[in-house]
């Protein structure tokens, strides 16, 4: 493929080629060694694909195209929200579950788990792994380590299932427990994650409210540094953004707020409706976050925010991470629209309040074949399938359309690409090491405490 300005030959032999192609990331704040030429087409062709659609897009010219490389090589990539690599199912174990009877939930379950910790127990999906965060360029994500909801217990699964994962992986992947621990990470050539619980847990046993609230301590104490307020749907603390009807922030959401406050949990209303979110903001007395959005007033999708919230988020001190959902993004809702909704935040708000939460993740290319060894259901479902629309799910229709190849152009693993596409736009370095990861490190710095 021939992207106009330069030659892709010539890319491929760059050290920023290699870097793109997934050479290990350099330590932090040094530049990355040369190494030898890689073959011309990736040995991954999925993101190989990704990466030529979005150049085609992008056609940036050699200049930004390596200066682009290097400055991702060189910052920390700390992602506001968002998923690490899946892995593929175990094809037989999951087909042997299905012949012994396994109920439906019992098969979702197991699908989840095998997706978040076969890279801690296999090798070939070890290695997938691994290969997709070099790719990436990513130091740690703010990872989904919760579930939508507020049951303790249906909160603490993904939490124990990633916990098992960095203990296991402990050596190249570990859970970060402090902001410090992010940082070091990047001086030593490792990967992390910093936890997100997805909801605030609840008791519902509604004795008191400070008896209520006493899971969101306990929580911080297994590593929950974020949770969000509510999602989509309405729950006791306020209205999520699915909803018909917004009425804000309720008093127990305040007294909610006041307690991730105190213990240091970062409040987000990424899914929370906008009267709440703006009411959450005016009650955070920290920095808090809407941690994978859009600029409402680029296209009007209820997941998005308008410019009276996010001002009051960044009045907090706080950021919104730009996803990557292209009907979210609206117009093509490609790579070039996601940059449209970062530099306006940028040229509006500022540089210091600006990050990117993708909200997609990368999918090992071993699934497709696994997934032919389960079994139909009865019905002819497959057996990996959902039974239907889960109830927390509150997706109001919208019509978007968006072009053929827009998720392909902002796959997990482009995120080296997301840099060169703001040094096209002019953007200065500082402002962009600050989008990559180091507004993300200030807010949770912000935010930290000792249990």
């Amino acid at each position: 493929m021939n992207i106009p300005h330069f030659s892709r030959r010539h890319f491929l032999k760059t050290s920023v080629g290699v870097a793109l192609l997934g050479a290990a990331p350099s330590p932090f704040g040094v530049r990355p060694a040369r190494a030898a030429a890689p073959p011309l087409s990736s040995p991954n062709e999925v993101i190989q694909k990704a990466r030529d659609v979005a150049l085609g897009i992008l056609k940036p010219s050699q200049k930004d195209l390596e200066h682009g490389l290097e400055l991702h090589a060189d910052s920390l990539v700390f992602e506001s929200y968002g998923f690490s690599p899946r892995c593929a199912v175990d094809g037989d174990a999951f087909r042997a579950a299905v012949e012994a009877g396994a109920s439906d939930a019992e098969l979702v379950d197991l699908r989840e788990e095998m997706s978040m910790t076969r890279c801690a127990t296999d090798a070939a999906e070890r290695k997938e792994f691994l290969d997709a965060f070099r790719a990436a360029g990513v130091t740690c994500i703010f990872q989904n380590a919760g579930e939508e909801g507020n049951d303790p217990l249906r909160l603490i699964k993904r939490l124990a299932r990633f916990t098992f994962t960095t203990d296991v992986m402990r050596d190249e992947f570990f859970k970060a427990v402090t902001p410090d621990d992010v940082v070091a990470a990047k001086k030593q050539n490792r990967i992390c994650l910093y936890f997100t619980g997805n909801g605030v847990p609840l008791r519902q046993q509604w004795n008191s409210v400070r008896d209520e609230l006493g899971f969101i301590r306990i929580f911080h104490q297994l590593g929950i540094r974020m949770m969000h307020v509510t999602y989509n749907r309405r729950n006791p603390l306020g209205d999520g953004c699915g909803e018909p009807n917004d009425g804000g922030l309720s008093d127990f959401g305040h007294a909610a707020i006041e307690e991730m406050n105190r213990v240091g949990v970062i409040v987000d209303v990424a899914h929370s409706g906008w009267r709440t979110s703006l009411e959450a903001a005016k009650a955070s007395k920290k920095p808090m976050v809407a941690s994978h959005t859009v600029a409402a007033s680029l296209h009007r999708h209820f997941r998005g925010k308008p410019d009276e919230v996010l001002r009051a988020i960044f009045d907090t001190g706080g950021l919104a991470g730009v996803c990557c959902i292209p009907r979210f993004l609206g117009g093509a809702g490609d790579i070039s629209v996601f940059l449209n909704h970062i530099e306006y935040l940028v040229k509006k708000f500022g540089a210091d309040h600006v990050a990117i939460g993708m909200d997609v993740g990368y999918s090992s290319r071993n699934e497709k074949a696994e997934r032919n060894k389960v079994p139909k259901r009865a019905d002819g479902r497959s057996a990996l399938s959902l039974s239907g629309p889960r109830w927390e799910h509150l997706w109001p229709p919208d019509e978007a359309k968006t072009a053929s190849n827009a998720e392909q152009s902002m796959a997990w693993t482009n995120w080296p690409l997301f840099t060169v596409g703001m040094v096209q736009r002019g953007f200065k370095d500082d402002d962009i090491r600050k989008i990559l990861g180091g507004n993300v490190l200030r807010v949770t710095r912000a935010n930290f405490m000792k249990s």
